[in-house]
């Protein structure tokens, strides 16, 4: 098996070796680089042929949300997959990173296994928000709304959906996995993940976290007050 090659951006080079020493522990991946700014991390992003990034989000210079942007925006770097680190996981940035592209978020604080399951989670395209009551923080956030009208391309296409693709989306943003959402819908799980993969076509999106943000942006799915 090929190994998952990671990517680690931080500015601060002890958090950075101890990732190092975590990371490579695995017999499933590697680090291939070490960026401490988020113009480094594009650039070797692209050298080293990373699959994920691990990214702290503020960063001297170039921060990890302008460069989780610059990432997402370049075709090359389509199979890049951004999972942002933050030392504060309640903060608009996290919005803001998973609105520019990232798989997904974790405190500094995780758990070493969250942040392993992180990567292998990432790397397999089935990127989710992490740990999972951070749907609830994201919820929150969209239900403040902003001085965004909305995007009218992605508003219209959310009307090409199908009906089926509609549901499918719906228990996405509900944090359910493929499996799940089959047994819910009493289809199998590969017809699920093709009704999930014509969505992010059809939705422009990279992957399932953006499906999430995407449907409460919509107003498809509509945050539950708790």
């Amino acid at each position: 098996m090929t190994p998952i090659r990671v990517l680690l951006a931080d500015d601060q080079a002890l958090l950075r070796s101890a990732f190092r020493v975590l990371v490579d522990s695995e017999p499933d991946m590697e680090v291939v680089g070490e960026a401490s700014d988020g113009a480094e991390a594009v650039r070797l992003a692209k050298d080293e042929r990373a699959d994920v990034v691990l990214m702290d989000i503020r960063m001297p210079g170039t921060d990890g949300l302008a460069a989780t942007r610059m990432i997402s925006a370049d075709p090359s770097l389509a199979h890049v997959r951004v999972v942002i680190l933050t030392t504060f996981e309640v903060d608009d940035y996290v919005v803001q990173s998973l609105r520019a592209g990232a798989s997904g978020f974790l405190g500094k604080g995780s758990e070493p296994e969250e942040l392993l399951s992180a990567i292998r989670v990432a790397a397999g395209g089935e990127a989710l928000l992490s740990p999972a009551a951070t749907k609830g923080l994201i919820a929150r956030f969209l239900a403040q709304g902003d001085d965004d009208p909305g995007d009218p391309v992605r508003e219209a296409r959310l009307e090409a959906l199908t009906v089926r693709e509609r549901e499918v989306l719906v228990q996405v943003a509900g944090g359910h996995s493929n499996d799940e959402i089959a047994e819910r819908l009493e289809v199998s799980p590969l017809t699920v993940k093709t009704h999930v993969n014509r969505a992010m076509a059809k939705l422009g999106a990279r992957d399932r976290a953006q499906l999430v943000v995407i449907a409460y942006e919509s107003g498809l799915v509509r945050p539950r007050v708790e």
